[in-house]
C-alpha cells in the first residue's frame, strides 16, 4: 500500500479541490522528485486519468511552434476546452534550469483563465522528455484538461519520444529548415501524424509541402491514416483551423481503428519501465556497499587490472546480494 505522507495530504486535497496553486506546487514536488512525490502522483492516478487529448509539437528551433502552439491553444479555449500546456525548453548547462523563451513568447495566452503553461527543462534526457516530464503531463491530465499540448525543444533523433507522450504529433517545418530529405534522415517522417509547413507566405514553401508530400508516399504502409501537410503562417492564424480539423479527424481516426488504445497502452508500457529503472538506479546508488563496490572497481580499471565490463559486472553483483540480504534481514 503506498500512502502519501501526512504533509502533502492538504496539498493532495487542494489538488483534487481544482486549485491552480496546488497544480503548480504539485509540478514542483514532481519535478524535483522531493520526497513523497510518487505517492503523490499513484494517489492523483489511482482515481482513474481523465483522458485529455495530448497533442505534441515538434521541429527545428525557429519554426515558430510556439506560435502555432499558441494559436491552437486560443482555438480550443475559444471552443470553452481547457488546455494544458508544457513546453519542454534546453537544460541550462548552468543553473540546470529551463531557459523560458517559450512561455515569454505564450505571455498573452497565459493570462486567460483557462490555461496553465508550465516550462520544464529536459535535464539531460537524450528524447527530450524526461521522466518527471511524462509524470507532469499525468498530472496536468488528472486534473482536468480537456487538451493537454506538449512542445519539445529540437529536432531528429532526439524528439522521438514525444511519440510515446502524445496522442497526436504535428511536426513544424520552415522552408528554411532544408528539404524534405532532411526530414527523412531526422527521422521525423516515422513520428509524424500531421505535418506543417509554417511561415509558409516565404519563398521555398511549395518546393517544401511537394518534397515532404512525395517523401510520405515512400513510407512502408503502416495504417490508412494519410498523413496531412499543411501550409500555416501561425503569425497571422493562417491554416490554424484547418490544422485544428486535422487534429480531429486524426483523433477519430485514432478511435475508430483502435490505434489510441494501442498508443496509450505503448505509454503505459514505457510508463512502468521508466518508473521502475528510476527506482533501481536509487537502489543501486544509495547503497553505501555499492558505492564502495564502485570505488574499488574504478581504481582496479585505472591501474589495468579490470575493465569497466568485470567492475560493472562486480558492482551488479554487490547489488543481487545486497538485496538478497537485506530480504533476508526483514523476514527475521
Amino acid at each position: 500500500m503506498i500512502e502519501v505522507p501526512a504533509g502533502l495530504q492538504p496539498l493532495l486535497d487542494d489538488f483534487r479541490a481544482g486549485k491552480r496553486i496546488a497544480l503548480a506546487r504539485a509540478i514542483t514536488l514532481v519535478e524535483n522528485e522531493r520526497e513523497g512525490f510518487q505517492a503523490f502522483l499513484h494517489a492523483v492516478l489511482s482515481e482513474g486519468a481523465r483522458r485529455g487529448r495530448r497533442l505534441g509539437f515538434t521541429g527545428p528551433p525557429g519554426a515558430g511552434k510556439s506560435t502555432l502552439l499558441a494559436e491552437v491553444a486560443s482555438a480550443y479555449l475559444a471552443r470553452s476546452e481547457s488546455v494544458g500546456v508544457v513546453a519542454v525548453d534546453p537544460t541550462s548547462p548552468f543553473s540546470g534550469g529551463a531557459l523560458l523563451g517559450d512561455r515569454i513568447r505564450m505571455n498573452d495566452l497565459a493570462t486567460d483563465p483557462g490555461v496553465f503553461i508550465r516550462s520544464m527543462a529536459t535535464r539531460g534526457s537524450l528524447g527530450g522528455l524526461a521522466t518527471s516530464t511524462r509524470e507532469v503531463l499525468d498530472l496536468m491530465d488528472s486534473f482536468g484538461f480537456a487538451r493537454v499540448l506538449i512542445e519539445t525543444v529540437g529536432v531528429g533523433q532526439t524528439e522521438l519520444e514525444i511519440t510515446g507522450a502524445a496522442d497526436t504529433v504535428v511536426v513544424v517545418l520552415v522552408p528554411e529548415s532544408g528539404d524534405g530529405v532532411q526530414a527523412m534522415k531526422a527521422g521525423l517522417m516515422e513520428i509524424a501524424d500531421i505535418f506543417v509547413v509554417n511561415k509558409a507566405d516565404r519563398p521555398g514553401a511549395d518546393r517544401l509541402i511537394k518534397e515532404i508530400s512525395s517523401a510520405i508516399h515512400l513510407r512502408a504502409p503502416g495504417n490508412d491514416w494519410a498523413i496531412p501537410v499543411l501550409r500555416v503562417v501561425a503569425q497571422k492564424g493562417e491554416g490554424v483551423p484547418e490544422l485544428v480539423l486535422a487534429v480531429e479527424a486524426h483523433g477519430a481516426w485514432l478511435e475508430r481503428t483502435g490505434e489510441l488504445a494501442a498508443r496509450r497502452r505503448g505509454r503505459a508500457e514505457r510508463r512502468v519501465r521508466d518508473v521502475a529503472e528510476r527506482a533501481l538506479r536509487r537502489l543501486t546508488w544509495d547503497d553505501d556497499r555499492v558505492r564502495q563496490r564502485l570505488a574499488i572497481g574504478v581504481d582496479a580499471v585505472a591501474n589495468g587490472r579490470e575493465t569497466w565490463y568485470s567492475a560493472a559486472d562486480g558492482i551488479v553483483g554487490e547489488v543481487v546480494q545486497s538485496r538478497v540480504h537485506n530480504r533476508a534481514r526483514n523476514q527475521e
